[in-house]
């Protein structure tokens, strides 16, 4: 080889990345361009489909339908450019990435909402969900939404769109680089999805960073975004590796020895690659401030002035307005509450319920007037969830609370209303929840919360009200236990002044203050997909 070539390609060396860089850039471009082609047909049978379900129901019809109470604001937040408003003049397809749709939690809620939300506010749209769940009807799916959350959805206007690789997206496929597995598995599952339809605007409500990103890499001209329930990872997980005390989370004094090294070594390189990721969505949207407070030290805003304005705190809706409805607060309402500790939350290990069952434990064997204890959450089929309730149950058995303590699944809307009307005490043990809509329905029900120090319990719900407590913060069992027996011992009239402080409080949550919140950031990606 000439000295003149060996030089040439010295010199030329450190543009290699870049070079690499433009040519993968070109070549998901080239991607993405394929992917319209190939979907565009099936993308305009499902246009002309809503179309022919919307005409049929409008003749149905003989008045247009009444606005719900508490809506009214939403027909009129924004208008286009030019002055126009933009409620009735965008038609696009909204894709909602949210694999396991039909996991009836506190994420499905805000998933729900958020479609209701944007029907109402532009009514000739479509909402097409991406899920995994093969086994759901969109006529079921309507029903059970509004009997579990009490949502109201426009079915005609609704569509799902079926992925068949959600399991590159399970814990379980990775026992190993769990973190990096599944975010690197959310790529094939995103790429599944955008085989079936291109939307037109595209939002995560589940927390697949990755797969927003990459949208916006085979498809630049499709505004994306984000609601980010938790961030997948946080400076606190990487803290937790350090604890000592066990209580912070199911990785507490993970970082020793070798292992810990490695550990921490793979969480800090990861972080950063996950802040890269973030950058490259256009909306981010965040359930409480400790969400926040995270993405806004991980993702860098691109293209967002002021910086301040990055990462909006969005409230998860939550059903305050009905249970003030359907539950009284009132001197004679108590006389009708239990001693019950009640604990909604689904069924996975992160939410701790071994916690709540040892603090239970205690405060049960050292009480007088004997209390229960009623857990309810879904618990998602074919999934290590099923595992984890029967280890619960079995503990439960050798705490000795086992005929004191009550397991409800996937309880409908109906039960979890009987059990907030009757309950004492609402609780959580998850270190660092990211918000906690199961508090929330206990605020507004007027339980007394008893919350694990931390996250959105701590910086968000469970806070004061006009500079008096409507709760309490706990972290060992011995301070669960100790904050149970202290709204027990609460005099009758103390303990009915900070229910009624809690329901106040409970009102900056409503799925009204949500709906409003959410079509204002809706709003922003309307413009980018009109301009």
């Amino acid at each position: 080889m000439a000295a003149s070539t060996v030089v040439a390609l010295l010199a030329a060396a450190p543009l290699l990345p870049v070079i690499f860089l433009l040519l993968t850039r070109l070549a998901l471009r080239a991607l993405g361009w394929f992917l319209q082609g190939k979907t565009r047909e099936r993308k305009a049978a499902i246009i002309a489909k809503i179309q022919r379900d919307r005409a049929a129901v409008q003749e149905r019809q003989q008045v247009p339908q009444e606005v719900e109470e508490g809506w009214e604001s939403i027909e009129n937040v924004g208008t286009a450019e030019n002055g126009e408003s933009l409620q009735d003049d965008w038609t696009g397809v909204v894709g909602f990435f949210h694999p396991f749709c039909n996991a009836g939690g506190g994420g499905e809620r805000v998933l729900w909402a958020a479609i209701a939300a944007t029907q109402k506010r532009w009514p000739r749209a479509i909402c097409a969900v991406y899920t995994g769940d093969h086994d759901i009807d969109r006529g079921v799916v309507v029903a059970t939404v509004k009997d579990r959350f009490g949502i109201a959805l426009q079915e005609h206007s609704l569509v799902f769109l079926y992925l068949s690789r959600r399991h590159f997206v399970l814990a379980s496929t990775y026992p190993h680089f769990t973190l990096l597995g599944q975010s690197l598995g959310s790529l094939i599952l995103a790429y599944d999805a955008f085989q079936l339809m291109v939307p037109d605007i595209f939002i995560d409500t589940m927390g697949y960073a990755f797969a927003v990103a990459f949208c916006k890499s085979l498809f630049p001209r499709v505004p994306t975004a984000a609601y980010v329930h938790y961030p997948t990872i946080s400076t606190d997980m990487l803290e937790s590796l350090d604890d000592t005390t066990g209580q912070r989370g199911i990785h507490s004094g993970a970082g020793t020895g070798w292992k810990g090294k490695a550990k921490r070594y793979y969480w800090t390189a990861f972080a950063w690659l996950y802040g890269w990721v973030g950058s490259q969505i256009d909306v981010v949207m965040c359930n409480s401030t400790w969400t926040q407070g995270h993405i806004r030290q991980l993702w860098k805003p691109r293209n967002v002035s002021p910086p301040s304005t990055f990462a909006a705190v969005v409230y998860p809706p939550c059903p305050v307005e009905e249970l003030e409805s359907k539950i009284q607060v009132t001197e004679e309402s108590e006389k009708q509450r239990e001693d019950i500790v009640l604990y909604i939350a689904q069924f996975r290990p992160e939410k701790n319920h071994s916690l709540i069952l040892r603090a239970f434990a205690q405060y049960y064997h050292a009480a007088k007037n004997k209390p229960r204890l009623v857990l309810i959450g879904s618990v998602r089929s074919n999934t290590p969830d099923e595992k984890h309730i029967y280890n619960l149950r079995l503990e439960a058995r050798e705490l000795k609370v086992k005929d004191t303590t009550t397991f409800i699944c996937d309880a409908p809307f109906s039960v979890i209303l009987d059990y907030l009307r009757k309950s004492s005490i609402t609780t959580n043990g998850m270190y660092s929840e990211h918000f906690g809509i199961g508090n929330v329905e206990g605020l507004a029900a007027g339980l007394i919360p008893v919350v694990h120090n931390s996250g959105g319990p701590k910086l968000d719900i469970v806070i004061p009200y006009e500079g008096q407590p409507t709760g309490f913060h706990a972290e060992s069992e011995e301070e669960f236990a100790a904050a149970f027996q202290r709204v027990a011992s609460l005099e009758p009239q103390e303990r009915l002044a900070m229910r009624l402080r809690g329901r106040k409080s409970a009102r900056r949550f409503t799925e009204a203050a949500f709906a409003q919140r959410w079509t204002e950031e809706m709003e922003k990606l309307v413009r980018m997909q009109a301009s």
